[in-house]
């Protein structure tokens, strides 16, 4: 699928489109509009109501700028880097490891600056713009700083990811919640990184979304804080380091003895959010096992989620699951001399953290990708219907004999019930059509016999078939088609969703 036919109907349509277009943009930013913003919200909001239900975990909301002091405790400030290349002629700069990966159609993640230099010279890669030579890779720190105050004396920076706030957070969170462990503490909100090259739309942006749940624990416990049992047969799919070629499907017991019970049952609930909650055709989704220098040198256990989006090319990183010891807290302890251990029952130590760390705006994307379809005489964006932007839509056959004046009653009475739209404009065909391509499960037409038996056609997006229902019936027959989504069920292995 080329992804110009999704840029097409979501810019044209209202969902999402360059930042500051009117002064030609500005590269790796992105504004959400009316459709977007809604789509993204409720994707944020099922997140929520499925992750915090998990356990003792919640949503805390922490300040975009940090000062310089914490950012160094953190590590950021040393190595929240990627390495640059410029070319010696047009000076145009780019990330030297995309370069080598599209070269090469492998990850090099992990590769030194001198590694990295080696590599370009030997692969003879030159400047993708004008075929100029690339001068000497460096280091680049992609933190955005900030000045504070009326002279700008105190150095900041945006904040790099979302995560810090809460680590910075912990001791008053811990205090209030009656010190009880594990305690999971999530953020959804905004994140600055000054990419070198951002590309592939959202993917890859300088302002970007993070809905991320730091989940901290004592590692001698966990495991028997977690309801193993619930997950033990579920099958994850996962590609393991040591096989790049082929996709497992492994019961979480059988894979007890190589990772932990507590991070398994986190590996089975991100999967299911997705397969279950997400409705997303589980072979699309996969764990990718990251080791060695692939994976953040503070991570123990590093697992990417990957989703399978033709728009992008195949597999690409949406969150990850990584179990990060003691190195925050321990850093921030060293760093403000105020200690971050804890006393649970005589035992005193520094609590460890599980991160499960989802990035929204890839998740925006994924949902467009996966639920575009082409069909043989429109184009359908067959989104899970807790999804859609507007869940119905209601129209008169033609705009006059009164058929505008009771279509605009029976919208007043839904509206406040669903997300609704009321459209009078061209064909009933074309409203179909439009209604289609932004996913609006339902379309209600008020016609002639409406006037006759008060009852309506509910149109169903993804089979096209119409209804016969009496009005009064119509919120309880949406409701019904809608379903009840039980996000908090144990984990079973979901018969297979079609995408």
């Amino acid at each position: 699928m080329d992804s110009a036919k999704i840029w097409g109907i979501i810019k044209r349509r209202g969902f999402i489109w360059p930042a500051v277009e009117i002064y030609g943009g500005l590269a790796g930013f992105y504004d959400y509009g009316h459709l977007g913003a809604v789509l993204k919200r409720k994707w944020e909001n099922l997140w929520l109501k499925y992750f915090l239900s998990l356990g003792d975990y919640h949503l805390i909301d922490t300040v975009n700028i940090l000062p310089e002091s914490s950012l160094k405790a953190s590590g950021h400030a040393e190595h929240f880097t990627d390495i640059l290349v410029e070319c010696s002629r047009c000076k145009h700069s780019f990330r030297a490891d995309h370069l080598i990966e599209e070269k090469t159609g492998e990850s090099v993640e992990g590769l030194t600056v001198q590694e990295i230099d080696d590599r370009i010279k030997n692969l003879k890669i030159c400047c993708p713009d004008c075929k100029g030579r690339l001068g000497n890779a460096s280091a680049f720190n992609m933190m955005f700083p900030v000045s504070v105050g009326p002279k700008g004396g105190d150095k900041a920076f945006l904040r790099p990811e979302t995560a810090q706030g809460v680590y910075l957070n912990f001791r008053r969170e811990f205090e209030t919640l009656r010190k009880k462990l594990p305690l999971g503490l999530a953020v959804i909100g905004k994140a600055y990184r000054n990419e070198i090259s951002p590309r592939q739309g959202v993917y890859r942006l300088r302002e970007l979304i993070q809905a991320e749940l730091q989940i901290f624990f004592d590692p001698d416990r966990f495991d028997n804080e977690v309801n193993f049992e619930a997950v033990k047969d579920y099958k994850l799919r996962i590609m393991f380091a040591n096989d790049r070629k082929s996709i497992k499907e492994v019961s979480c017991k059988e894979l007890t003895n190589i990772l932990p019970k507590f991070y398994l049952y986190h590996m089975a609930k991100i999967q299911d959010f997705y397969v279950n909650v997400l409705k997303i055709s589980s072979v699309k989704f996969r764990f990718y096992e990251k080791t060695g220098k692939e994976k953040a040198f503070y991570n123990k256990i590093h697992f990417d989620v990957e989703l399978n989006m033709e728009s992008l090319g195949g597999f690409r990183e949406v969150a990850g699951i990584h179990y990060r010891g003691d190195y925050d807290l321990l850093r921030h302890q060293e760093g403000s001399n105020q200690s971050m251990e804890v006393n649970i029952d005589g035992k005193k130590f520094i609590p460890h953290v599980l991160e499960l760390s989802f990035g929204v705006d890839r998740n925006f994307w994924s949902m467009l990708d996966l639920f575009y379809k082409e069909e043989e005489k429109r184009v359908v964006l067959k989104l899970p219907h807790r999804l859609a932007p507007k869940t119905l839509a209601v129209f008169p056959l033609v705009n006059k004999n009164g058929l505008p004046e009771k279509s605009r009653e029976i919208y007043e009475s839904l509206k406040e019930k669903f997300d609704s739209f009321y459209d009078v404009s061209g064909s009933v065909g074309r409203r179909y059509a439009r209604m289609d391509e932004i996913g609006t499960p339902y379309c209600i037409t008020i016609d002639y016999q409406t006037m006759e038996d008060d009852t309506v056609t509910i149109r169903d997006r993804d089979t096209t078939q119409q209804m016969r229902v009496k009005v009064e019936e119509i919120e309880n027959r949406i409701n019904e088609f809608m379903g009840f989504l039980e996000i908090c069920k144990p984990c079973n292995n979901a018969k297979d969703n079609d995408s």
